[in-house]
């Protein structure tokens, strides 16, 4: 009888020095993302004065050990004893670390030069929000393990069509000041503008590839993995508007030889309808609807 409170009080401190590192993710997490941003606004930003040389590896270690840290917090958020929880800001947690980590590796190959430096603050203010605006949203799939499969692939198809939008913007902006004759300090140290655009629509490739995939397993089997027949939503349409103009882009990439403003702004469209479909979807059910 008397290791009773023993026992009870070590679960109690296990559950306080859980929160406790918890929390101290909360915090460290963002300054780390916001400290490598910083870094990085330094290396790309025009006008500024160019830091010390080794300030890309110290971004690179920041954002690794944040990225780390974020991804234990989605985990923990995520994957709960009561189920699963997608709520809108554990979704949208995900995705901004996802993000974070695409422009991360994009950013050792070279291939996605100034995009961490706009998508780690995104992925610090992403990584806050569950802590935030607590909005717990848990769901008892009929599959299970099918249906983490098919939120995660949709996640990361979002991810990689925010991150294609991100670098489109960027794209947008060198070309500005390409046609404006005004120097770019980072002109040689950068791929050129024909193989940044190459790579980014691989990147919307893939990302089309696992979007179809997320519709389809969504329409095909939304009863076996969700438990209920699939309805016509809002969602539903937007996500397939979405679909249509990146598949008529990659066509006419594919058909025309599309590039340019006029793709990159097609980029730019698509997204927006994605972030419509998704975001705009959960935020009506979840904080308006209270669902």
């Amino acid at each position: 009888m008397a290791r009773r409170p023993y026992r009870s009080l070590g679960v109690n401190s296990t559950g306080v020095r859980r929160r406790s590192v918890t929390i101290l993710l909360y915090l460290l997490v963002p300054a780390a993302y916001l400290a490598a941003a910083t870094f990085e606004w330094k290396r790309f930003a025009p006008g500024i004065r160019a830091p010390a040389a080794h300030a890309g590896t110290i971004a690179g270690w920041l954002a690794a050990g944040a990225l780390a840290g974020h991804a234990v917090l989605v985990v923990g958020a995520v994957f709960t004893r009561e189920g699963l929880d997608v709520s809108l800001v554990n979704a949208l947690s995900a995705v901004a670390g996802l993000t974070a980590l695409i422009a991360w590796i994009g950013n050792l190959t070279r291939t996605l030069p100034g995009v961490a430096a706009v998508a780690l603050p995104v992925a610090a203010i992403g990584a806050l929000l569950p802590a935030l605006f607590p909005n717990p949203h848990r769901f008892s799939f009929a599959n299970e393990h099918w249906a983490v499969l098919h939120i995660a692939v949709a996640l990361i198809a979002y991810a990689l069509f925010f991150v294609a939008a991100l670098q489109a913007l960027v794209l947008l902006g060198l070309e500005r000041r390409l046609h404006r004759a005004l120097p770019d300090p980072t002109a040689e140290t950068l791929p050129p503008l024909l193989t940044l655009e190459q790579f980014l629509f691989r990147l919307v490739g893939v990302g089309y590839a696992l979007l179809t995939l997320t519709l389809a397993s969504g329409v095909l089997f939304s009863e076996e993995v969700f438990g209920k027949p699939l309805r016509f939503t809002h969602k539903i349409v937007f996500s397939l508007l979405g679909w249509f103009v990146f598949g008529a882009l990659l066509f006419g990439r594919h058909r025309y030889g599309w590039r340019g403003r006029t793709a990159l702004h097609w980029i730019l469209a698509g997204t927006a309808l994605l972030i419509v479909a998704y975001v705009g979807s959960k935020f009506v059910l979840e904080v308006i609807l209270g669902r």
